[in-house]
């Protein structure tokens, strides 16, 4: 016997999270003092991190979002910038759970998800610059997502 309706599998209920698309929206690398950097570069660059994460509806009032993975990677070695990377990952995805778990799907589940593939075009671009590449950290998207309630919820009662 079939759980799914008439028996066909192609009626089967789909789970509560589907990440229909990924893409990269916007990719920007940058060598500021090419090529003199690589001449002169003696350290290992320090590379400084900012990480964003954003969701939207897709169409007003429906389940699909498109959730974007917002990274910038600054380098800089002996008081110089060596290279500025920014990435935008992204994925469309169709999300059917209950509205008050929708915000941490979002904003936890969905750039799980996204983060791998984020983390290997930011490795492989700062290679391919001329650099060695930058290999993200795992981020604790739960953490992130808590500290910027947080932030929300002081900023809404001040």
């Amino acid at each position: 016997m079939s759980d799914q309706p008439n028996g066909d599998p192609n009626d089967a209920p789909m789970g509560p999270l589907v990440l229909n698309l990924q893409y990269t929206k916007d990719l920007s690398f940058e060598v500021p003092g090419a090529p003199e950097i690589f001449a002169t570069l003696r350290e290992q660059p320090r590379v400084d991190l900012q990480l964003d994460v954003q969701a939207r509806p897709i169409q007003e009032g429906g389940n699909v979002f498109e959730v974007s993975l917002q990274i910038r990677a600054d380098a800089q070695a002996e008081g110089k910038a060596c290279f500025i990377a920014e990435l935008v990952y992204c994925g469309i995805f169709t999300v059917t759970v209950p509205p008050e778990q929708l915000e941490p799907v979002l904003l936890v589940e969905c750039p799980r998800l996204l983060f791998p593939f984020a983390r290997n075009i930011l490795a492989d671009v700062t290679r391919d610059g001329g650099f060695p590449p930058v290999m993200l950290a795992p981020i604790d998207f739960v953490t992130l997502w808590q500290s910027r309630r947080g932030e929300g919820q002081v900023a809404g009662t001040a």
